[in-house]
């Protein structure tokens, strides 16, 4: 059996309300980001309270998770762009290492 090979990736998870979900997709697709995972309907506790994920007829009002890997060196750029944004408006970014299997799904 071939051996699995694992590279060293950024993983960008960004929390954000459903209304501003356009733009941080094209923040990533400007920084060349080649993919994203999104999770809708976010429920949870922070810092204004507890926010319920499932809203039947208002997709703008929900928060929505979108999750990337990227190589090390595109994470500035997209810390660059969501800086500004943050300071107006809610939302929250985690950062975290991790290791994938098929790096040229990651990279160009």
């Amino acid at each position: 059996m071939k051996e699995l090979n694992l590279y060293d990736m950024k993983k960008v998870e960004i929390i954000v309300k459903g209304e501003d979900l356009n733009f941080v997709i094209d923040l990533l697709e400007r920084a060349g980001v080649k993919g994203y995972t999104l999770i809708h309907n976010l429920s949870g506790k922070g810092s204004h309270g507890f926010h319920e994920g499932h809203l039947m007829f208002n997709e703008e009002d929900v928060l929505v998770m979108v999750i990337s890997v990227m190589p090390d060196e595109k994470v500035s750029a997209i810390l660059d762009g969501i800086t500004p944004f943050l300071n107006k408006h809610s939302g929250v970014v985690f950062i975290s290492d991790v290791k994938v299997s098929r790096l040229e799904k990651f990279k160009k």
